[in-house]
């Protein structure tokens, strides 16, 4: 059973979100952007109530901007998703979780050394050059679920 119900389209974009996001830093970098994306899915706490897909997550506003950088700057319309995204998508969507991005709701690369909290959020590692930061303890049992 997938960690969440998806279509091919979700797929497809979520694989093209991976590789805007995270190309440089591997397939390894892919897969942690891919688990943000399924955990925000999970996630019914904190700003992520009202997010329940793939394509609600990757489209969704806060304070003002997209989540996301890549559609903030369009980048994720810039290419198809390849067949070595589209396995990692569908990957993280089926099963794959894994730290620093296991239970993590937000990332960010500082191009400095990770900050130990993100908008009051402990940080839970770090790979290359991503920051990932999950919730504060009893504020979002859900992410720790799905």
């Amino acid at each position: 059973m997938p960690r969440v119900n998806y279509r091919n389209s979700d797929v497809a974009l979520m694989a093209r979100m991976m590789r805007a996001e995270a190309e440089g830093e591997g397939k390894q970098g892919m897969l942690y952007v891919g688990n943000v994306i399924v955990n925000r899915v999970v996630a019914d706490c904190l700003d992520f109530k009202a997010v329940r897909n793939v394509n609600d997550v990757i489209f969704h506003v806060q304070g003002g901007n997209f989540s996301f950088e890549a559609v903030q700057k369009g980048n994720v319309f810039y290419q198809r998703a390849r067949t070595a995204e589209r396995r990692l998508a569908k990957q993280t969507l089926d099963y794959w979780r894994d730290h620093p991005a296991k239970f993590a709701l937000w990332y960010f690369n500082p191009h400095a050394p990770c900050p130990p909290t993100w908008y009051d959020q402990p940080k839970s590692g770090q790979f290359k050059e991503h920051c990932f930061y999950e919730p504060k303890p009893n504020t979002c049992d859900s992410v720790y679920r799905g």
